[in-house]
C-alpha cells in the first residue's frame, strides 16, 4: 500500500501546474508555493510545508472543522468560520507580502 502512496507523491512532483500569474506577469502570486507544500507535507516535512506555503495547515484545518460541523453542528460555528476565514486570508497576505520583500 506504502508503494502506491510514494508512486502518488512522485507523479504529483512530476505534474505539478504551472502558474499562470507567474508566466504572465514574473512575479510570484499569493497561491504560488501551495503544491510544493502539499507535496513536502505529503512526505512528512511538515516544517518545509509551513516554509513553503504557511496557510496550507491552517486552511486543512479549517476544511476538517467544516466537514465535522457540517456532521455535528456546533454551537459557535459561524464564529469560528469568521475568524477561520479572516485569520487564513491575514496569513496568505502576510506571506504574500513577505515573500515579496524578501
Amino acid at each position: 500500500m506504502s508503494f502506491y502512496f510514494i508512486n502518488i507523491i512522485n507523479w504529483l512532483e512530476q505534474h505539478q501546474l504551472p502558474c499562470l500569474f507567474k508566466t504572465a506577469f514574473h512575479f510570484d502570486c499569493p497561491g504560488c508555493g501551495f503544491q510544493r507544500s502539499g507535496i513536502a507535507l505529503l512526505n512528512g516535512d511538515v516544517w518545509a510545508s509551513l516554509k513553503l506555503y504557511p496557510a496550507l495547515l491552517p486552511m486543512l484545518l479549517f476544511f476538517i472543522f467544516l466537514i465535522l460541523n457540517n456532521k455535528f453542528r456546533f454551537s459557535q460555528s459561524v464564529k469560528f468560520m469568521k475568524m477561520g476565514t479572516a485569520s487564513i486570508f491575514i496569513i496568505i497576505l502576510a506571506s504574500y507580502l513577505y515573500k515579496l520583500t524578501a
